[in-house]
């Protein structure tokens, strides 16, 4: 083991004592697309013992160009991107122990993981699922990593509860519609930097190198050949329902999340079943023959076409409508084929 990590075990800051930090800790890496595989590569091969994966999707050609886990053959079988990641990872470092979760994340998983993790890392595209994040963080008591980048830019900051002000504390200064990689465009480059700059405050965390850790907002451009540091620490509000002295963490409440969503980076729309009601493969696969439409079934979902919407339904119960970004018509498509 020591020869496999011995070039870290040469950085004085790491060290022996700090790679077995490293072999103890456990990570969960939020979204297993261009920023979480990259991630999950990065901190597989510095040896952290455990990591638990959640992503909702499957491997498409046009994630390749910078998801780095992936090869044309995953995306020629549509395997889902957690279980490519695992098959890939474990070849990378068998003695890294893997959670793997193909499902949707809700208040429900990201409470189990932030209860039984060291460190979040955030690899999400929307700013619903980072509430998400930041609430079960600060209710646990467990930093989280921000990372968010498209085009040739990226923003990296660590949240870590009682001592940073918290991503709700920042919404008023962040913008509440993004640019995507759906509408300008991402390139590789921009991905590694945020992942690798993400991954530096993860290690420096694990091993206990807190002096070294961000305390600003960091943003680049690495096209333009700009970097920008940001304080925030005066943006802190007292009465925030997520960091404040009585808060109330309102991401977590199940009544608050939507069961409808827009997939970034891709003419999409996840509709999520409702509590308690759960659609499953083989419904979909009985009904599409009855619709005689077009059906492939795999371990992991079965794909159908309705209209001229071509339709993924997922073992737990969550419908991808692809062609559309119009919510509405997401409901009423989902209704109309299972009622």
């Amino acid at each position: 083991m020591d020869s496999r990590y011995s070039r870290q075990l040469l950085f004085k800051k790491i060290g022996a004592a700090g790679q077995k930090r490293l072999g103890d800790a456990t990570i969960a890496i939020i979204g297993c697309g261009a920023l979480g595989s990259a991630i999950a590569e990065t901190l597989v091969r510095a040896g952290v013992g455990t990591i638990h994966i959640a992503d909702r999707d499957y491997v498409e050609l046009s994630n390749i160009q910078r998801q780095q886990l992936f090869t044309e053959r995953d995306a020629e079988e549509m395997l889902p991107k957690v279980v490519a990641a695992e098959k890939r990872l474990k070849s990378i470092n068998s003695s890294v122990v893997l959670h793997t979760y193909l499902q949707n994340v809700d208040h429900l998983l990201i409470e189990y993981l932030a209860a039984r993790v060291d460190v979040i890392m955030d690899a999400t595209d929307n700013f619903e699922t980072r509430l998400l994040i930041n609430d079960a963080a600060y209710k646990h008591n467990i930093p989280w990593i921000y990372g968010g980048c498209v085009g040739s830019s990226g923003v990296i900051f660590p949240f870590r509860p009682k001592q940073t002000a918290c991503f709700r504390c920042l919404l008023p200064v962040l913008p509440t519609v993004n640019e995507t990689c759906d509408t300008v465009g991402i390139i590789s480059p921009a991905v590694q930097i945020t992942a690798a700059t993400q991954c530096a405050e993860a290690l420096k965390l694990l091993t206990g190198n807190d002096k070294a850790i961000r305390y600003k907002v960091h943003h680049f451009d690495c096209w333009n050949n700009t970097f920008l540091d940001i304080g925030i620490s005066r943006l802190k509000k007292e009465k925030c329902e997520t960091c404040g002295e009585h808060a109330t963490f309102p991401s977590l409440d199940r009544d608050q999340q939507s069961q409808y969503a827009v997939l970034c980076g891709r003419d999409a729309v996840q509709v999520l079943p409702s509590p308690g009601r759960k659609v499953t493969l083989n419904d979909a696969e009985k009904l599409t023959k009855n619709l005689k439409a077009f059906m492939r079934r795999t371990p992991y979902f079965v794909e159908f076409q309705r209209e001229q919407y071509r339709m993924l339904l997922f073992e737990d119960g969550r419908l991808l409508i692809h062609g559309i970004k119009d919510l509405n018509l997401g409901r009423r498509l989902y209704t109309e084929i299972f009622g």
